[in-house]
């Protein structure tokens, strides 16, 4: 092997990720805040309407939201699970809550082909995240 066929050896080895991790990291949901508003009757709250795309292989980590989630998906399918419920597969139409003390587990789209969309309401304190990780 010449030195011109070594160097670009080295080059192609070097640009492969390290042990296929990046390739092995499952896409994350992602969310657009459509409309913020703060609530005059519930001091210190505010509402947020969102809409969510969970690309193909979506798998969320372990989040809370510390708000009441109101969850409507519109296509696709979508597996939720709190900790200590049950896992529930939802189907377009299909509703979902969560409490503002619920760790979300799972959060995974299981099609290799189709994105799920939601619309999702929150009520949560304002100005507070939307979303934090969680360890188990």
């Amino acid at each position: 092997m010449n030195v011109n066929h070594t160097l670009l050896a080295i080059v192609l080895i070097a640009s492969l990720p390290a042990g296929g991790a990046a390739q092995s990291t499952p896409p994350r949901s992602v969310g657009k805040d459509l409309m913020t508003q703060d609530l005059i009757d519930l001091a210190g709250k505010e509402a947020v309407v969102r809409a969510n795309e969970y690309p193909p292989g979506t798998s969320n980590p372990p989040h809370r939201h510390s708000a009441h989630v109101f969850l409507h998906l519109l296509e696709g399918q979508l597996i939720v699970q709190v900790k200590g419920g049950q896992p529930v597969t939802l189907k377009p139409g299909d509703t979902y809550y969560e409490s503002p003390s619920d760790i979300h587990v799972v959060s995974r789209n299981p099609s290799a082909s189709v994105t799920a969309k939601a619309l999702v309401f929150m009520v949560k304190d304002i100005g507070a995240p939307a979303t934090t990780l969680v360890t188990q």
